[in-house]
């Protein structure tokens, strides 16, 4: 690429904008990709499997982390947020807000500042279920590969982390950083989010202990999980005997989202398959509308309907209801093709939540379409979507968009450098 050549920028850490930030570097342009959160890898990250493969995240993201680290045209900044864009297509100008880590990259992982912090916070990469330390990483495979400090959760003038710091990595004087760039292209792979569900007022998440969402059980399925791989009942930590699925929780409902997510019929095929594989003899009941699992994905279906153990129930749930003195969660819902009402005791209820597209904070050149989704050809000249911010779905679109998101802003690049 043209020394002249402005740089590329991504804004979200997430599998998009990673796979977006390695293709237009290794294709010679300069780019800058930033991440809100302290540490790369987004949604994937707190996955168990994804598809098609069920292979774990850092099977794929450990290769792209040393890509980045070894690529010397990309510069990341994590705590990073934009905070205005200027400009048009090869001559933007972006201004970057970093927050301090509070952590130097002469930090060696020791654990020694963990192990004297006295303060908690919520572990938010495990979606709440379970606290850290203040001062925290991830998961083994983070990046970067350092401690981050949540200031907020401190204790006012607390710095045990300092004093047991051999390498003086630790850093509680840093100070909040902006930085204006010159930029020829900017490309949004800033993903989603899962639907919230505590406004499924019906479902019972958040008033039945028992009740958790998709995202959840990836967490709890993990190795590297709150629970060490074992799906276990939040209320008493007991092996569950019999776990329900409901589909479209929230989704395809003028009250909550009216979309279809496209992944969460087969997300939850597959996480039926972790609880069969952990426990072959739980009862395992899905309640759906429809069961969407295009191409490939249909193997986890068919995987399903083969075991004696899990039935399908077509029909929506009307509400979930806890026995105080058990847990136990009482599920009444629609039989459409009985043509009748079920009521049936679970153990374990899991909300398959739908994605929502996280588009604050970006500039008015992406054009949002009703359900907030960056559709490729609305935007701004120079600014492209890519992942789960343009359309739901799977881990491979998701790469595919950012491939071509990663080709259109290598094209502003190069016209960036020929006009000088």
């Amino acid at each position: 690429m043209d020394e002249n050549a402005k740089p590329v920028l991504v804004i979200g850490g997430g599998i998009a904008g990673i796979t977006s930030a390695l293709e237009a570097a290794e294709a010679g342009c300069s780019v800058i990709l930033i991440e809100k959160r302290a540490f790369l890898g987004g949604r994937v990250a707190r996955m168990y499997q994804y598809f098609p493969k069920l292979c774990p995240p850092t099977c794929g993201l450990e290769i792209n982390y040393k890509r980045i680290k070894n690529n010397p045209r990309i510069t990341v900044f994590t705590g990073a947020e934009l905070e205005s864009l200027t400009g048009s297509a090869g001559d933007f100008e972006a201004t970057i807000r970093i927050s301090p880590r509070y952590v130097k990259d002469t930090c060696t992982l020791c654990k020694e500042c963990v192990d004297v912090c006295p303060s908690e916070r919520t572990d938010t990469f495990n979606y709440g279920i379970g606290k850290t330390k203040a001062i925290y990483i991830d998961h083994t495979m983070a990046f970067p590969a350092t401690y981050a400090i949540d200031r907020n959760a401190c204790k006012e003038g607390c710095s045990a982390c300092v004093d047991a710091c051999k390498y003086d990595a630790v850093d509680l004087a840093q100070k909040e950083e902006k930085r204006t760039v010159k930029v020829a292209a900017v490309v949004a792979a800033t993903g989603w989010a899962p639907y919230d569900a505590t406004k499924i007022d019906n479902l019972g998440f958040g008033t039945c202990k028992n009740v958790i969402t998709n995202v959840m059980m990836e967490r709890l399925a993990s190795f590297e999980g709150p629970t060490e791989g074992k799906i276990l009942r939040p209320s008493d930590g007991k092996e569950p005997r019999s776990v329900a699925f409901v589909q479209c929780a929230g989704s395809r409902d003028d009250n909550n989202l009216p979309y279809c997510s496209a992944v969460c019929c087969a997300a939850s095929f597959k996480q039926a398959n972790y609880v069969r594989d952990r426990y072959p003899d739980a009862d395992i009941t899905i309640f759906y509308i429809d069961r969407r699992v295009p191409g490939r994905l249909e193997d986890f279906l068919q995987k399903l309907g083969e075991d004696e153990k899990t039935k399908f129930n077509k029909g929506k749930v009307a509400k979930v209801e806890e026995d105080p003195a058990t847990g136990s969660l009482k599920v009444t819902a629609e039989d459409i093709i009985g043509g009748n009402r079920t009521e049936q005791n679970f153990d374990l209820v899991v909300l398959a939540t739908g994605i929502v597209p996280q588009t604050d904070g970006l500039p008015a050149g992406f054009k949002p379409d009703e359900y907030q989704f960056i559709n490729n050809g609305s935007e701004k000249p120079g600014l492209y979507a890519a992942g789960c911010v343009r359309r739901p779905g799977e881990v491979s679109t998701a790469l595919q968009d950012a491939t071509g998101a990663a080709l259109k802003a290598f094209q502003c690049a190069v016209r960036s450098a020929r006009h000088g």
